[in-house]
């Protein structure tokens, strides 16, 4: 019986994208290159900050040094790092179904805590949620399930207990070593040369409202 359910942020709980969009796009505008398309940067943003100036810079023909260009793109994303970001529809009312159903809930991301403490305080959910693991929380990332472990922990639940939802395959791989039950968020961003069904997850869902239908 699940007693915890914990989530990846990033295409999971919230649409993030556009935001982070912003921030890549502000960093090339800044190197005279054009904005990106949207369509583009979206599969990508679940991979972390290195996987966007990568996307943006890869094949640009100017001298770049791509640790100080993450930097610069992690700074504008800080400073605007909810201006366009909601929850994805749905998971209000899902969160709001969990607490009063007597499950309790949290988040295990691999973005730092000082981008994931503040965002969640501006979508209200820091003093909801029962964990939460940063991607600098442990020495350890995913897919290492130890975050995950950790996460059990703090939620006072077993693995057994424990489901983890995530758009990426890193976040099915650490669910499944960490012993936990395991859903896609096909809502997230998950790119069209990715094939989630091949990634060992319990179930796929397409939106919030069918993780309550796949809880029941």
């Amino acid at each position: 019986m699940i007693r915890t359910v914990l989530f990846d942020l990033d295409g999971t709980l919230a649409d993030t994208a556009p935001d982070l969009a912003h921030a890549l796009n502000t960093v090339r505008l800044s190197h005279d290159l054009p904005a990106l398309s949207f369509d583009v940067i979206r599969p990508v943003v679940s991979h972390g900050g290195k996987a966007l100036i990568e996307l943006g810079f890869a094949h640009a023909d100017i001298e770049h040094d791509f640790e100080a260009l993450r930097e610069q793109l992690l700074q504008h994303y800080h400073s605007n790092l909810a201006t366009h970001t909601v929850l994805f529809p749905g998971m209000a009312e899902l969160l709001e179904t969990l607490e009063t159903r007597g499950h309790n809930w949290g988040v295990v991301t691999n973005k730092p805590g000082w981008l994931t403490d503040p965002l969640l305080e501006a979508l209200g959910l820091d003093q909801r949620a029962s964990c939460v693991v940063s991607g600098d929380t442990l020495p350890q990332r995913k897919p290492d399930p130890a975050p995950l472990r950790h996460a059990c922990k703090q939620c006072g639940s077993q693995a057994s207990e424990c489901l983890y939802v995530g758009d990426a395959e890193r976040d099915i791989e650490a669910g499944r070593r960490a012993g936990m039950q395991t859903l896609v968020a096909l809502f997230g961003y998950i790119g069209e040369d990715e094939q989630p069904d091949t990634w060992g997850a319990d179930g796929m869902v397409d939106s919030p409202e069918a993780i309550l239908r796949w809880l029941s």
